[in-house]
């Protein structure tokens, strides 16, 4: 519990030391008193957020000191631990807020982070602000608070999880039976293709070596007429040939009066005579491929026109064609492989649907018994708060399986009676001002003894209430 307060320098606060019993405490005070100064001093020594605007005009510093004294074994000592702070029977929370914005905090007189020293405090204090009401306008946080006091938190986080892995396994299912569908729609547009693409049987650069091929045969005859000539003059009486092995037998017979002198025109001769016998052989060879048969030119613009005729239909060019033979191949196989893919990701899908509403369906039955509950304590606290007859009621509305959520398949919605005999209602339209501060208070109350912080602390609880009720 909360024992000491202290505050130095905020706002218009010099100095003050507030010190608590046990039970209930109440700070009273005409419209602007500064009751909200002492609660904003308060959160800051838990961890709000700093603010240079909260010192103290002409002070350098302003800080706020709250002394508790935890139950042996609450969890806020777990967490001091965890992070290497000590701590045994009390704690000191302490914030110095700098007016050029620089803020420390302290636990135990101990330096800690902000993030720290805000951790410890939510364990410690539970603060209701003025406006809490409008949350409860929101029927979405009805099923959170119904989940907080009946322990479910950890369940409907887990159902959650449970239901993000089944919308994953949905969507990984429709992603593939889409794309099944896409190839189903072409296979049979691609088994033909495949069976026209195999039968042509298309080469790596088998295009240039045909159109190559083609442009030899197309000027065959005048090729060879020129290779024909060639040969001629390398080959055959008087040809150079001739003439120069002649005058390299003469050099061979004279070589031995005069070896120095004759000896390197002779080898230089050889030399010419070699090449001559290489030309006339590759002209020979150059001859042979120039001779076809008729139906060669034929052939081959016939099989250089139909892979260039299958190329533009397919809207590659030639070399791709066989690239294109795989690729419809590995589309085929996936199609067979996406089938047996398909079963598997049909079962998964179906696997994570069951467990998420066996889940859903179990969170749904405690929620209802917890409904229960909730709805018997908090009117319970009513008639202290002179609301002797109005009554507290949850209700929850189970929705069909194929509109549940993450959160699953309730919706909750807390009602209230004020009156017997009359229509139970929405709690921000049947309820009063006066009234809904009250079923708030009583609320919040039962909240809270669900929670571990031992200290609440409620600012403008009575908003609305005047009179007798304020009195009681």
């Amino acid at each position: 519990m909360l024992t000491v307060l202290t505050i130095r320098d905020i706002v218009l606060i010099d100095r003050l030391n507030l010190e608590f019993g046990d039970g209930l405490s109440v700070m009273t005070g005409e419209t602007g008193a500064g009751k909200s100064i002492l609660l904003d001093a308060f959160a800051l020594a838990l961890g709000a957020r700093g603010d240079a605007a909260l010192v103290r005009k002409g002070a350098d510093q302003g800080q706020v000191t709250a002394v508790f004294e935890p139950a042996p074994g609450h969890p806020v000592f777990a967490l001091l631990s965890e992070n290497g702070v000590a701590g045994e029977n009390t704690l000191i929370l302490r914030r110095v807020q700098s007016s050029d914005g620089r803020t420390r905090a302290f636990i135990n007189d101990e330096p800690v982070s902000v993030q720290l020293l805000r951790s410890v405090g939510a364990a410690l204090v539970e603060i209701h602000g003025q406006h809490d009401d409008r949350a409860l306008s929101d029927v979405s946080t009805h099923r959170r608070l119904l989940d907080a006091f009946a322990g479910l938190a950890a369940e409907a986080d887990a159902l959650a999880g449970l239901y993000e892995g089944w919308s994953d396994a949905r969507q990984a299912l429709r992603d593939k039976e889409a794309q099944i569908a896409a190839v189903r729609e072409n296979a049979d547009y691609l088994i033909h293709s495949l069976d026209e693409l195999r039968a042509l049987d298309p080469k790596a650069d088998e295009e240039t070596s045909l159109a190559q091929r083609r442009q030899l045969m197309m000027h065959a005859e005048k090729i060879a007429g020129d290779l024909k000539e060639a040969r001629s003059a390398l080959a055959g009486d008087g040809t150079a040939h001739t003439r120069l092995g002649a005058a390299l037998r003469k050099l061979e017979r004279q070589e031995a009066e005069a070896a120095q002198v004759l000896k390197p025109v002779a080898e230089a001769l050889e030399r010419v005579l070699a090449e001559t016998n290489d030309a006339r052989e590759r002209v020979d060879q150059a001859l042979a491929a120039t001779r076809f048969e008729p139906r060669d030119l034929e052939e081959a613009e016939e099989r250089l026109f139909a892979l260039r005729a299958l190329a533009r239909k397919h809207k590659i060019a030639v070399p791709g064609l066989p690239d294109l033979i795989v690729s419809m191949e590995e589309d085929l196989a996936a199609l067979d492989a996406g089938e047996q893919e398909l079963e598997e990701l049909v079962k998964a899908e179906a696997a994570a649907g069951e467990a998420y509403f066996r889940a859903a369906e179990e969170l749904s039955r405690k929620r209802h018994d917890a409904a229960a509950r909730l709805d018997e304590v908090v009117t319970s606290e009513l008639p202290p708060l002179k609301l002797e007859k109005a009554r507290f009621l949850t209700k929850i509305e189970t929705c069909a399986p194929e509109e549940g959520g993450a959160s699953g398949l309730d919706r909750v919605a807390f009602q209230v009676q004020t009156n017997p005999g009359t229509q139970p209602g929405a709690i921000m339209k049947v309820a009063s001002g006066g009234e809904l501060s009250r079923f708030i208070l009583a609320l919040k109350v039962v909240l809270a003894a669900k929670g571990s912080a031992p200290t609440l602390a409620f600012d403008e609880i009575d908003t609305g209430v005047g009179g007798a009720t304020a009195s009681a």
